[in-house]
């Protein structure tokens, strides 16, 4: 892998990207309600796992990342474009991050973990669920952590 290009950034820029959130995301903390009020549990901050999963259960070894559609490249997604302003810049990051994560859930997978990916986008329509897409949502979570 090559340098990147230095990216000159002005005060309105810079400030706007210290804005963006790791951890704790909104679409993150929507999930992590509507999966707690049906019953899944799990840990957050899971930084010792690769990729550091937005949320997973060791006993029952599964990990969820909640991707933001623009920073992981959400396919034919409207909150995937990508800037016209170093759009090369920006679309070599994208790449990156995207390969990193086909890596990092291929590890987890290694070592034995059900790994799901949540996108910002489908978080936001999780209210709207029909029965059947909510049973084919929790289902696997659920045969793998089972109400006690």
């Amino acid at each position: 892998m090559g340098t990147r290009p230095r990216v000159v950034t002005d005060a309105q820029t810079s400030a706007r990207m210290k804005r963006i959130r790791q951890r704790d995301t909104k679409p993150e903390l929507m999930l992590r309600r509507w999966l707690w009020a049906r019953g899944i549990r799990f840990t957050t901050s899971n930084r010792d796992l690769p990729g550091s999963p937005d949320l997973a259960n060791r006993k029952h070894r599964w990990a969820i990342f909640v991707h933001g559609c623009f920073w992981h490249g959400h396919e034919n997604c409207v909150r995937s474009r990508l800037p016209k302003r170093n759009e090369e810049f920006w679309r070599d990051k994208i790449d990156t991050n995207k390969e990193r994560d086909r890596r990092k859930a291929a590890q987890l997978s290694e070592m034995g973990f059900y790994v799901m990916t949540i996108w910002g986008c489908e978080v936001d329509k999780l209210g709207e669920l029909t029965p059947q897409q909510e049973a084919h949502l929790l289902d696997p979570l659920r045969r793998l952590n089972p109400p006690r």
